[in-house]
């Protein structure tokens, strides 16, 4: 199990920047949903599918225009898409959202696709460690998930069947199971996505040191 209580404290102005975007967002997600967390689950995860695919997508067309190694990130990246749209089909089953909550889907979907590409583009620094916040998050949102599902306060019905295949969960599964496997992958998200806003904020660093000072020290992900 991954360490859920994880934070990374914010260390620049670009650290500062994601955080408060993210709890911006976290603002707007608790007015819309408060406790409705199977519908939160819907809309989150329909966002959080987009930054994996957009960054993979513009580091796939970077290491093409530089002709060089992307150094396992794009395939990271297309995974944790994959991964995210999966969390998506499976809460969609649970929650079963209405047309409206389909509408605001699209609509936040489409909002959130340009605004994280232009972040991207701008600071790919300030966009990985906006992911690594929106995760912490999601990390959250789901421990209080799964503390309404232990007290009885929401159901805890049976895991839809398209958890059960993907997470090869045995056939008894509950809710609760799924909530947890959520929950330690969105852990793993965060880990990566900030160690990808590291490994981008050390390249800034040493981009500014005399040539002599500088490590040539790179971190490949397989």
């Amino acid at each position: 199990m991954e360490n859920l209580d994880k934070h990374y404290k914010p260390q620049n102005k670009s650290d500062h920047i994601a955080l408060a975007f993210t709890k911006f967002l976290r603002f707007i997600a608790d007015t819309f949903f408060k406790k409705k967390y199977g519908h939160r689950a819907v809309v989150l995860e329909t966002v959080a599918a987009v930054p994996g695919m957009v960054a993979g997508m513009l580091t796939h067309l970077k290491s093409l225009r530089k002709m060089e190694d992307d150094k396992g990130w794009i395939k990271l990246l297309l995974e944790e898409a994959e991964n995210e749209r999966m969390h998506l089909m499976t809460f969609i089953q649970v929650a079963k959202p209405t047309s409206l909550e389909r509408f605001i889907i699209i609509i936040a979907q489409f909002l959130f696709i340009i605004l994280y590409s232009i972040i991207y583009l701008v600071s790919q620094r300030t966009a990985h460690r906006i992911v690594g916040y929106f995760e912490e998050e999601a990390v959250f949102s789901y421990t209080e998930y799964l503390k309404e599902l232990e007290s009885g306060s929401i159901e805890d019905l049976p895991a839809p069947k398209i958890a059960i295949d993907y997470w090869n969960l045995p056939l008894h599964s509950t809710l609760k199971d799924v909530v947890k496997v959520v929950r330690d992958e969105e852990a793993g998200h965060r880990d990566v996505n900030h160690s990808f806003a590291r490994i981008l904020n050390d390249k800034l660093i040493r981009k500014k040191q005399p040539s002599d000072k500088k490590e040539g020290s790179t971190l490949r992900f397989k």
